[in-house]
């Protein structure tokens, strides 16, 4: 017998991450979600199986937004897919700013998916990879690391002609650690002399560059 239709999927989705970011991921039940989307319990469970697939789906699509705002701001013209290799056309300057743009990646992603955004803050994919979960949404949440490493070492490449580990770590500084410690840990994201820091910060480190290869 076919599984019964959910008629938007995306409901379900909008309306765990609606619970999760309100009262936290405990909250996201398949009872709960159903109230919200006034579907069945037995559609919801035939079609996601559990209600930590339902949040991991839904943490899945929050990360996958994010990588896509990041990805835009960093390579506008190519988002979909990037080459690898470094840009000949590239001027330094432009692929500094298009690092900074990178770390200041977070207060864009708040600003049009203010709910995504705190589901990613509050809830952790290691959280999630602690649930009984399918191998292959285990292995899709799993992804989503490498496809930020792909990215990193992309802008490596076109600022430095060099994707190796030394390189890759500056990049990663850039637009891991220093947006944590200055808009997430402190909650600026939406301050305007924070972003300014930030680009200072990254500015100054990418200035420096990576230590000669080993």
């Amino acid at each position: 017998m076919p599984r019964p239709r959910i008629h938007d999927p995306g409901a379900v989705l909008d309306a765990a991450e609606s619970i999760a970011v309100r009262s936290g991921p405990a909250a996201v039940t398949i009872r709960a979600v159903a109230q919200a989307t006034g579907m069945s319990n037995g559609a919801l469970y035939h079609n996601f199986g559990s209600r930590a697939e339902v949040l991991g789906h839904t943490w899945l699509r929050a990360a996958r937004r994010f990588l896509d705002v990041q990805t835009e701001l960093v390579e506008p013209d190519d988002a979909a897919a990037p080459s690898e290799r470094r840009d000949p056309a590239d001027s330094p300057d432009a692929v500094v700013e298009a690092i900074v743009a990178a770390a200041q990646a977070p207060a864009v992603f708040t600003e049009r998916y203010p709910d995504s955004s705190r589901l990613l803050l509050t809830v952790s994919r290691e959280q999630l990879l602690d649930e009984e979960l399918p191998e292959a949404l285990a292995a899709e949440l799993a992804d989503t690391d490498t496809a930020l490493v792909r990215l990193l070492v992309r802008m490596a490449r076109r600022l430095w002609g060099r994707g190796d580990r030394r390189a890759v770590a500056v990049v990663t500084t850039c637009v891991v650690d220093l947006p944590t410690a200055i808009l997430l840990r402190r909650e600026r994201l939406a301050d305007p002399f924070a972003l300014e820091q930030l680009g200072a910060a990254v500015r100054a480190v990418l200035a420096v560059g990576p230590p000669p290869r080993s």
